[in-house]
């Protein structure tokens, strides 16, 4: 399967699936469904999940089932679906690998400035989705999508996550989507981990999934070329950032709207 981004202004692209690859049932569970969804409404849908979690807020953290078991679901996933797979890496030897199932190499937030990170993202030839970090500008985000451009690969994109505000929680600044919009490269929106409530006593992020909606609402409205939104059958007993994950059986209803909303709109 050649992957293609339908980056159009018809209407926006999704990046959903569960935050971590859990197990299998799960994963297709949720991939299915989206793909029934997706297909009803239009909207291009590459599913997303991780096949490891390096950056978890406590070492008791779930990080995964184990890297080669994890990609291999997400290859199922994309073999017997037919859906493009997006995944992160958090060290530059993890790109090969990933490359492997992946049609959309993630770079995480936190290490968005990773020079060795993002070029070996490039240098596998896939899209490479770098998420801005909570500390940046949206400016600063033309100096790393350069990074993946001058190491030969043009097929970029950015994702705003929010930005730190104290100490426990995050800010979407909507001027910083149009900002990233004029560099030329889709501009997507991560609606819950842009809602994540971080640095809680427990060592485990909150949320406020109640937001959801309006967030989502909000991205479209000022043109966001896609979204981003984890979601999971039952996020109360979720493996990772469960407190700000979309309840799958309400996916369908929110993106509705969402592509009633976008409709509406004239750029």
């Amino acid at each position: 399967m050649n992957f293609v981004l339908n980056n159009n202004e018809d209407n926006f692209f999704l990046i959903a699936g569960p935050c971590v690859v859990e197990n299998k049932e799960i994963t297709f569970e949720t991939a299915k469904h989206l793909k029934s969804v997706c297909e009803k409404l239009g909207i291009q849908l590459i599913f997303k999940s991780s096949y490891k979690k390096a950056n978890r807020s406590s070492v008791n953290s779930f990080t995964g089932l184990g890297n080669q078991k994890a990609l291999d679901i997400l290859m199922q996933i994309k073999s017997d679906l037919s859906l493009p797979i997006c995944t992160d890496i958090h060290l530059p030897e993890e790109a090969a690998f990933a490359a492997q199932v992946a049609d959309i190499i993630q770079i995480p937030a936190f290490l968005c400035r990773q020079t060795d990170l993002l070029i070996a993202a490039a240098k596998t030839g896939k899209y490479v989705n770098i998420k801005k970090g909570q500390f940046l500008s949206p400016d600063a985000m033309e100096f790393a999508a350069k990074k993946i451009i001058n190491a030969g690969n043009n097929n970029v994109m950015l994702t705003e996550r929010g930005t730190t505000f104290g100490y426990q929680d995050l800010v979407i600044d909507f001027r910083g989507i149009p900002k990233m919009k004029q560099f030329g490269y889709p501009v997507v929106l991560d609606v819950t981990h842009s809602l994540q409530i971080p640095n809680q006593s427990s060592g485990v992020s909150g949320g406020q999934p109640d937001m959801i909606e309006y967030m989502a609402k909000a991205g479209i409205a000022v043109g966001v070329n896609g979204l981003f939104i984890e979601t999971h059958p039952n996020p109360a007993k979720a493996k990772s950032d469960g407190a700000n994950m979309l309840k799958l059986e309400l996916i369908e209803d929110l993106l509705i709207k969402l592509v009633k909303l976008k409709k509406s709109l004239i750029f």
